[in-house]
């Protein structure tokens, strides 16, 4: 069973900048994808950044240019800093893992983000 603990987040001001951080607890292994997905209130969860387990980022329109994603601990937790916070870019980011041997998608239990204006 894999366990992903979250950190950071919480509250922002406008134009700062967070950082949030994930932990894998539990057999990943060598072939994998993690990130980091939002949901605003009343909208769906939509990926923001991955980043594969041979190093490939990619980045959401909406975080593009000013955000950075990583792996550290040998790909087994992931990082996203996210500069010139916007008030868009409140919401519960969830960070993910998706396997490919087995075929799984795990997800941590959220973490609140909101931005003042």
């Amino acid at each position: 069973q894999v366990q992903l603990v979250e950190s950071g987040g919480g509250l922002a001001q406008t134009g700062g900048s967070l950082k949030l951080d994930c932990a894998a607890a539990g057999n990943i292994g060598s072939a994998n994808v993690m990130g980091w997905y939002r949901q605003a209130p009343g909208d769906w969860r939509e990926v923001v950044a991955a980043m594969s387990s041979i190093g490939h980022p990619s980045y959401s329109d909406s975080v593009k240019g000013r955000s950075t994603i990583s792996r550290e601990n040998g790909g087994k937790s992931v990082s996203l800093e996210l500069d010139s916070l916007k008030p868009e870019d409140t919401g519960v980011y969830y960070c993910n893992v998706k396997t490919i041997h087995p075929l799984r998608d795990y997800w941590g239990q959220g973490i609140q983000v909101t931005v003042s204006s």
